[in-house]
């Protein structure tokens, strides 16, 4: 009778022959990869997938990173959304780091499987890429001019009876939450007027770090403002469904130093929009004009600043709105008014016009009523409630014994956040540089006072 310890092999046994299996399984593959062309591999590989289509109770949606020469728009979200979805547990990915971006791009590599449910449906992502050499051949390029090396796809497979739930949930499914990974990782740029380019903008990265919580503005004021944008952006299907352009119009006004620039600067880092920052005396005519605010992009702030001193605009009740332009080489109140109102505004998604001047009672009416300027905020001199976020923004502080006193000042001396921000700037001891203030907003006060005697004369002399 034969013993069982006997017939049993050793686990010394085993290891070595299951490391000999696969060193010949390397090595047949070495081989075959040498000695194999890549068409004869490629055509192998892609009749094994044709047999296991046709055996497998799985269905497979085939999605190409281009339609003909033109991006296709779910190859670029799948990218994305399948980017946030890599775990730990991931073999394989791939970085990429653009240069006026600040985080990096994680995406899924090719030949990685990458499973992901929905409403209980299992989906199983591959990245599949092919050489292309008929590209070099025919001289096909994409968008960019550049001749691709390499035709990639992805290969989405499910069960057969989710193939409805893949094509009318699953895939809207991925496109909205790319939108959203998208605009939560976007860098907010600042567009400047630049003639070399194609569109005539140049872009860099808006740092500035203005937020709703560091503006010294009146609280009414800012959440008044704050409830605007939001309304704003949440009412896309409203706007369609009245027949409206998706745009808004913000006038900003008050004395200089009073923040409106800063307050641009942070709806677009609340909102995530581009800033399109026009400079009219940088425009040299109409037609310059009409090309310039259509290459602004969707979601995006238009800026344009002191518009009552930016350019000589023509008054539209003026006689000379009448008299003819000779070569379009002048910019007029009138062709302004018809690109902000006009099929320019409803060419896009989401556009915020934002004017900003010293002087409201100097502006055209015209530039003034809803639809074109829909809501206008006054920023004035800074109040004790701005006082107290723009301490807490230089300081450090929240309280202070000197906060009454400087309390009191500020209700009679008219001094403006950037003012008072220059003060606090010179000190950081929080008493020496409160004192400060105070002696400012002293000397503030009684300059005022000193106006206010003199008035009365001035106007005998007049």
């Amino acid at each position: 009778m034969w013993d069982s310890k006997e017939m049993a092999p050793s686990a010394r046994t085993i290891l070595s022959v299951a490391a000999s299996l696969t060193a010949s399984a390397v090595l047949f593959r070495t081989i075959a990869n040498d000695l194999v062309p890549d068409a004869v591999q490629e055509l192998l590989s892609t009749r094994l997938r044709k047999l296991y289509t046709r055996l497998s109770p799985h269905v497979t949606v085939v999605i190409d990173e281009f339609d003909g020469l033109t991006p296709n728009q779910m190859f670029e979200a799948a990218t994305v959304y399948l980017g946030a979805k890599l775990s730990s547990s991931s073999d394989r990915i791939k970085v990429n780091k653009l240069e006026k971006e600040k985080q990096l791009t994680v995406t899924i590599d090719k030949s990685q499987e990458l499973v992901d449910s929905f409403n209980g449906a299992k989906f199983t992502w591959v990245l599949v890429c092919s050489r292309n050499d008929a590209s070099f051949s025919n001289g096909k390029r994409d968008q960019s001019g550049f001749a691709r090396q390499e035709m990639r796809h992805y290969e989405l497979s499910a069960h057969k009876k989710h193939r409805e739930v893949a094509l009318n949930s699953y895939l809207p499914h991925v496109l909205e939450k790319a939108k959203g990974i998208k605009e939560e990782r976007k860098s907010v740029k600042l567009h400047t007027v630049d003639y070399s380019g194609t569109d005539y903008w140049s872009c860099i990265n808006l740092n500035h770090p203005a937020t709703f919580e560091t503006m010294a503005m009146n609280p009414e004021t800012k959440k008044t403002l704050i409830e605007d944008l939001h309304r704003f952006i949440s009412r896309k299907e409203y706007y369609r469904r009245v027949g409206k352009a998706w745009k808004r119009g913000y006038l900003l006004y008050g004395p200089p130093g009073t923040g409106k620039s800063s307050l641009v600067a942070a709806m677009a880092n609340y909102l995530k929009f581009d800033i399109y920052d026009l400079d009219l005396k940088e425009v040299q005519c109409n037609s310059d004009l009409r090309r310039l605010l259509i290459g602004t992009g969707n979601r995006s702030i238009l800026v344009i600043e002191d518009i009552d001193c930016s350019i000589e605009l023509q008054n539209r009740n003026s006689e000379n709105e009448f008299k003819p332009v000779e070569d379009d080489d002048k910019i007029t109140l009138s062709a302004l008014l018809n690109f902000i109102d006009g099929l320019w505004s409803s060419c896009g998604d989401a556009r915020i016009v934002v004017f900003t001047t010293n002087h409201k009672d100097r502006l055209d009416p015209a530039l003034l009523r809803p639809g074109r300027m829909d809501l206008h905020l006054h920023l004035s001199y800074c109040e004790f409630s701005g006082f107290k976020i723009l301490a807490k923004n230089y300081l450090q502080i929240e309280e202070h014994p000197l906060f009454g006193e400087i309390e009191k000042l500020l209700d009679k001396a008219q001094a403006t956040p950037a003012e008072i921000s220059g003060e606090l700037m010179k000190n950081d001891d929080a008493e020496a540089s409160l004192q400060g203030l105070i002696n400012f907003l002293e000397n503030k006060d009684g300059q005022s006072l000193g106006q206010k005697k003199l008035e009365p004369m001035d106007e005998l002399r007049t």
